[in-house]
């Protein structure tokens, strides 16, 4: 059971490294009956990450999407991007029990995966798990309450 709210879609958006990645996790949500707002890329040439994490943490940030999911080689460059705007919490992800503990104890709201360290079914089973999994509040909510900068 997802505590994304499923009337919204999910944000999604990678470069050229996560592309493949891209295309198979939105035929995952979409049969979780997710909805997909693909912010691209839509071809695996190189691309700039920034171009595509931008505005797909920027739709998050809005409230116009469930979550979000960002796809690079490391990940670290789509986290680093998307964690620029105030009110989106970023979490690189590589194992599932670093999915469960960002949305318990960070309320992240975008996940990212490194498509060149995890395999793709792996990958989706951190984003079963990060959709299912209910932020803790309480004391992570006052830390998570110190996050912004303004």
């Amino acid at each position: 059971m997802t505590v994304f709210d499923k009337s919204l879609p999910v944000a999604i958006g990678c470069d050229h490294a996560g592309y493949e990645y891209k295309e198979a996790i939105k035929t995952y949500l979409e049969s979780q009956g997710f909805t997909v707002k693909d912010f691209g890329t839509t071809t695996p040439n190189s691309v700039d990450y920034p171009d595509f994490a931008h505005p797909t943490a920027s739709f998050v940030e809005e409230g116009k999407a469930a979550f979000g999911v960002l796809i690079c080689g490391s990940a670290n460059g789509v986290a680093i991007t998307a964690n620029k705007h105030q009110q989106v919490r970023a979490g690189l992800c590589w194992d599932n029990e670093v999915a469960k503990l960002v949305r318990r104890h960070n309320d992240a709201n975008i996940i990212c995966l490194p498509a060149r360290f995890v395999a793709l079914a792996y990958a989706i089973q951190m984003i079963e798990t990060f959709y299912t999994t209910a932020f803790e509040g309480g004391r992570h909510g006052n830390r998570v309450n110190k996050i912004a900068c303004s």
